[in-house]
């Protein structure tokens, strides 16, 4: 799997996405909701923190951060990125087996990548099993998921490329249920797949939401919008990025549980 995620992200600039208009939306909703449960002396770990956008910003607010990545390509880039002040570490390591971190260490722990790529039930069970591990009793964890829906309505139809999918094996044409391998980069889901999988867990679900909402779906049209009209609508979509109604559009979601 490692080959596909490598040559994708040498090629992907994904900072530069989250500092696009409709990557920000993504970027802002997550920070403020790490907000809600930050306090001082909070200790944070990042697993899956490709370059360190967020580990980063947590970093220069002042916290202690370690950060976990399986490519050396983003953890060259993260290294790079670092500034001298900050008080953060960054290791390679898998989401799946993270036996040099000990039980019960971090505050929050970011799980906000790896989901995306993880494509047999074991491994996801795993990764989410080692981040809920890691976290203190309390401990809050964000677990970050690509949605089937929202990329079925923005790649398939609205760019066209639906029959390509079903020719690929990638949908049932009857449920419109997504299927995706390694090579195909993302692992795609459902409110109900994500449900099941945290029902495995000793977990207290906080939040579920659209991480971008309806922002993937209006990229032309963010970009264009006055300064004034975009601030409306981060207003409005951290307003409503909770709501269930909401949630399947989003090519995003985020699911926020603490450690019983």
């Amino acid at each position: 799997m490692s080959e596909y995620l490598e040559k994708y992200y040498e090629n992907y600039d994904e900072d530069g996405r989250l500092l696009t208009r409709y990557g920000y939306v993504e970027y802002l909703t997550t920070m403020t909701y790490i907000g809600k449960y930050l306090f001082p002396g909070a200790r944070i770990l990042e697993i899956g923190a490709g370059t360190g956008r967020y580990s980063h910003a947590l970093a220069r607010m002042g916290y202690q951060v370690d950060a976990v990545e399986l490519l050396e390509h983003n953890i060259e880039l993260f290294r790079k990125n670092t500034a001298p002040d900050e008080r953060i570490t960054v290791t390679q390591g898998n989401a799946v087996d993270l036996d040099s971190f000990e039980d019960n260490t971090y505050d929050i722990v970011l799980l906000l990548g790896p989901m995306y790529h993880l494509y047999e039930e074991s491994d996801k069970l795993k990764a989410l099993g080692e981040a809920i591990r890691v976290a203190k009793k309390g401990g809050v964890i964000f677990a970050a998921y690509c949605m089937g829906d929202a990329a079925v309505l923005l790649y398939g139809f609205a760019k066209g490329e639906i029959h390509s999918l079903i020719d690929k094996c990638m949908l049932d044409t009857e449920t419109f249920e997504t299927f995706s391998n390694p090579w195909d980069i993302f692992e795609l889901y459902r409110i109900e797949d994500i449900d099941r999988l945290r029902a495995h867990f000793e977990v207290e679900q906080l939040h579920f939401l659209a991480a971008d909402g309806y922002a993937n779906h209006m990229r032309e049209r963010l970009t264009e919008m006055d300064d004034k009209t975009y601030g409306l609508f981060l207003k409005y979509h951290l307003a409503t990025c909770e709501r269930r109604e909401m949630i399947g559009y989003s090519n995003h979601t985020l699911d926020i549980f603490k450690k019983k």
